[in-house]
């Protein structure tokens, strides 16, 4: 048994917020601080990255792997085609899917990794351009590299100074900033984000057009102006919608009826057997583009407090309906 293993520890809540307080102020000044160190050569690799016909792809080892896989990733997502590629398999194969087309942006705080300097030489005879981050000068990673990124910090966040800390939140720091000015250097947009991310909400949310989820055709009530409240209730009734809209012979929107404007009819004690749905509509309603993102149509019923909202084509004629039931079965809310 080790002396380590005798040694019962001594939580000290005191202390571990103290230590976590230091922790994050080391790392937060280790990226400040690579703010003084941006300028000519940082917006060159942009320029590089802008300029590859293949894919940038992203090369570390250990802690420095992760934060490689992880910046690939964002790069990919952001409109900047990108691959991580593990060094140790790089040397038992996974080398050949590097092209002279590509760009290596390698990442070693010490620059010394022996599985990543392992491959330099190779990296050089593909033709690739090679871009370093890296921690130091006179590291074997920045002597091969043609560009350099410093990414030095003063100390590492963990009290003994040993575990990558501060300086893999350097380096994933500077990885995001060349992907928000590659982004916006490429003019991505929101649409561009959506479709990368089809799968989860944010894609839902922006690729979900109300034209995907409204309801079109006989699903659709309406009524014109001279109809009765009987076949305006009956319409509501049989569309299930909660409203029925009112339009002219050329189906352009007059008004919209709701359970709500039935409920106060009621209320005050109108004949409702002689009335038309003219003079019970609400004019003015509120309607949506079939253009529009469905995110949209959510917004305008939470602002407005409503549940139902019109659907109009392009040339402003009623083509569809939709609620926030309709919404929610999207999976848009």
């Amino acid at each position: 048994m080790t002396l380590s293993a005798c040694v019962q520890p001594r939580f000290d809540a005191e202390r571990a917020v103290l230590l976590a307080a230091e922790a994050l102020q080391i790392e937060a000044t280790a990226v400040l601080q690579l703010r003084q160190r941006l300028g000519p050569v940082f917006a060159e690799v942009v320029q590089r990255m802008l300029a590859v016909t293949g894919r940038v792809v992203v090369t570390g080892i250990g802690k420095s792997g992760h934060i490689a896989g992880k910046i690939a990733a964002t790069l990919a997502s952001t409109g900047t085609p990108a691959m991580f590629l593990h060094p140790a398999e790089a040397s038992h194969g996974d080398l050949g899917m590097v092209t002279s087309a590509d760009l290596v942006l390698a990442i070693s705080n010490s620059g010394e990794s022996q599985e990543l300097t392992a491959i330099l030489p190779m990296l050089k005879r593909l033709g690739a351009p090679l871009v370093a981050i890296s921690g130091r000068a006179d590291s074997t990673l920045v002597r091969h590299a043609d560009l350099w990124l410093d990414c030095a910090v003063e100390k590492e966040a963990c009290p003994l100074n040993l575990a990558p800390t501060a300086s893999t939140t350097a380096q994933l720091a500077l990885g995001d900033a060349l992907a928000v000015a590659l982004l916006d250097a490429r003019g991505f947009r929101t649409e561009d984000f959506a479709r990368s991310h089809p799968g989860g909400a944010l894609g839902r949310k922006l690729l979900t057009h109300v034209a995907d989820v409204m309801r079109t055709g006989a699903a659709v009530p309406r009524v014109g102006p001279q109809a009765g409240l009987g076949e305006l209730m009956r319409e509501m009734s049989a569309k299930g919608l909660g409203a029925a809209a009112v339009v002219d012979a050329q189906d352009r929107v007059l008004g919209i009826f709701t359970d709500g404007d039935l409920r106060r009819l009621v209320e005050k004690g109108l004949d409702l057997r002689a009335v038309t749905a003219q003079q019970v509509m609400q004019g003015s309603p509120r309607c949506i583009a079939r253009a529009a993102l469905a995110v949209e149509a959510a917004e305008l019923m939470e602002t407005c407090r409503i549940t139902s909202v019109l659907v109009l084509d392009e040339q402003g004629r009623l083509c569809g309906a939709l609620n926030s039931n309709d919404l929610m079965r999207a999976k848009v809310i």
